[in-house]
């Protein structure tokens, strides 16, 4: 297995530009905690997105990045209470590995995430990184323009 380190996709000619199109399920922490996602541990903190997506995976979002990044899929729904949003659409970078790696989600360390080959390392920003499998980012995702 690799282990990815301080990666930026950036200047990888084999990365791709990509954008999200999905609508998800969202409640919130009420306490700290741990979800298991298909691709590792996400830690929580009280206030903190617990999101199931389209494709039945689930995964954590910080209450500031979450703010950030998602919209109620409704207008009854208010920004802050659980039921479904949309991200908003964002360009973020995409490489798809031919072997089994693992990467932290952050520069800084934090949980590890692992992939098989097939599955795509995503980098949102520098130092800020995710794990999507294959199946989910065939269905989800799309090259940006």
């Amino acid at each position: 297995m690799i282990e990815l380190k301080n990666i930026d996709l950036l200047t990888d000619p084999a990365a791709q530009r990509v954008v999200k199109n999905e609508t998800v399920a969202v409640q919130f922490a009420e306490g700290d905690g741990e979800l298991m996602s298909l691709e590792g541990p996400n830690r929580y903190t009280r206030g903190d997105a617990l999101i199931t997506g389209s494709t039945g995976d689930r995964w954590v979002v910080s209450r500031e990045r979450f703010d950030a990044k998602y919209l109620p899929a409704h207008a009854s729904l208010s920004h802050g209470e659980p039921g479904s949003y949309r991200n908003r659409p964002a360009v973020v970078l995409a490489k798809r590995m031919d072997e089994a790696f693992s990467l932290a989600r952050s520069a800084q360390g934090g949980d590890v995430l692992t992939g098989t080959a097939g599955d795509w390392v995503m980098q949102y920003a520098p130092g800020d990184y995710g794990v999507v499998q294959a199946a989910r980012f065939a269905s989800v995702y799309r090259v940006a323009d």
